[in-house]
């Protein structure tokens, strides 16, 4: 039969306080992720229209 031993933590209040923050941390304002522009579809759009036409063939 196997037993299980879990060894009690010492902890300080301050430490478990720190270890609160730190998994309730807000996400940080600035980040890397692609933000909505709404001015990109009309650039995008421009670019489109202003991009040179295929050849025909004859």
């Amino acid at each position: 039969m196997l037993a299980q031993h879990t060894a009690s933590l010492l902890a300080t209040p301050t430490d478990q306080a720190a270890v609160g923050h730190l998994m309730t941390e807000p996400e940080a304002p600035l980040s890397d992720a692609p933000m909505y522009t709404p001015q990109a579809e009309g650039v995008l759009l421009l670019l489109i229209l202003l991009s040179p036409k295929e050849p025909k063939d004859k």
